[in-house]
């Protein structure tokens, strides 16, 4: 007997108990041993896969100059998501043509994406003009989100809008004092900006004549609405002869950053940036958010929204970690020797 129950197959077993349960059972009873046997019947390779959830990243500057997105990848694997298995991002990116930042944002909405990460303030306006359904994550933002309509607090944002700041303009007098601590001669400071860039404009207009005033320096702002207006502001600096420079955000500046380097360092002029690749391209001083956490944050704020947070819910958060750069080599080549007790404050030296 023990050898022939054996030999029954799982069809049988579940035929036979089927059976016993329509001749004794009760008909809720029965409804439930029914729904649990053929549960644990369907085989697990015909079960529903997982969702493919869709990201959108939107840039208003150029592929290559978005490589803070491999950091978010990194950090978005290590959060179990791996693209092509669970997950697709779709990057569009405007290649310094805020113009176009529109219909890309409306592109990423047409595809459907789950959620849309903003890399910068026009970037973010873009977006929320073009839904108010999509979450959206924002990252880059150099002014007061709440000052710009993107939120309407930072602790709840109350809209599809959430992410990070970096506090790039709130920087700016810190930058400025580091330049004059750095290269104690200076005086009188040029700022290269972007009209089209939100943030430089505060940097302008609030921030930099008040640190400015504070230090004792004059800074005069030159402006370059487009690629051809650097030489023409290189030709005005060359006759000015300033004691240093400072380029604001934006990208514009972002994309034109190894001319505005090779210009001060053939200039023999002491430069202070606000975005990290300016340094990397042979830029004197950086001062600024660390950008690799803020994109490993922003990777978190993505997983939340994934798995049913509500932007409006999440609060924005900014920068915990900050970043001091020399560039040695830079600093060589203008003529400059930097004093020691600046150089122990670095997070960082290029040498």
């Amino acid at each position: 007997m023990k050898n022939s129950v054996r030999k029954f197959n799982n069809k049988k077993i579940i035929g036979t108990a089927l059976t016993s349960c329509v001749v004794r059972a009760p008909s809720s009873l029965l409804l439930a041993v029914i729904t649990l046997l053929f549960a644990l019947c369907i085989p697990a390779e015909a079960q529903q896969p997982g969702k493919i959830y869709r990201i959108g990243f939107l840039s208003g500057g150029f592929p290559g100059a978005s490589h803070w997105t491999t950091t978010l990848r990194t950090r978005l694997r290590a959060l179990g998501y791996a693209e092509g298995k669970n997950i697709v991002i779709e990057s569009r990116f405007a290649e310094n043509k805020p113009d176009r930042l529109y219909a890309l944002a409306d592109e990423l909405v047409r595809l459907k994406v789950d959620v849309i990460v903003a890399g910068g303030t026009n970037d973010a306006r873009a977006a929320k003009n073009a839904t108010k359904a999509i979450p959206i994550v924002m990252t880059g933002i150099g002014v007061d989100p709440v000052e710009v309509g993107l939120v309407e607090s930072l602790a709840r944002p109350g809209g599809n809008v959430t992410g990070i700041t970096n506090l790039g303009t709130e920087l700016s007098g810190k930058r400025l004092e580091l330049l004059k601590e750095a290269v104690p001669k200076v005086t009188r400071v040029a700022v290269l900006y972007d009209p089209a860039a939100p943030g430089s404009m505060h940097e302008v207009k609030e921030t930099l004549p008040a640190a400015a005033g504070a230090l004792g320096l004059t800074v005069r702002s030159w402006e370059v609405a487009d690629a051809d207006g650097f030489e023409r502001v290189f030709a005005a600096l060359k006759k000015e002869r300033p004691d240093g420079l400072y380029v604001a955000g934006g990208p514009l500046m972002a994309v034109n950053g190894k001319r505005i380097v090779d210009f001060a360092l053939k200039s023999r002029l002491p430069s202070v940036y606000g975005d990290r690749g300016y340094v990397d391209a042979g830029g004197f001083i950086y001062y600024g958010a660390d950008l690799t956490d803020i994109y490993r944050r922003v990777a978190t704020y993505v997983d939340k929204i994934l798995k049913g947070a509500k932007p409006a819910e999440l609060p924005v958060e900014q920068p915990t970690k900050f970043e001091f750069i020399i560039n040695l080599k830079a600093a060589k080549e203008i003529g400059l020797t930097i004093p020691p007790t600046v150089l122990a404050r670095a997070d960082k030296v290029i040498r």
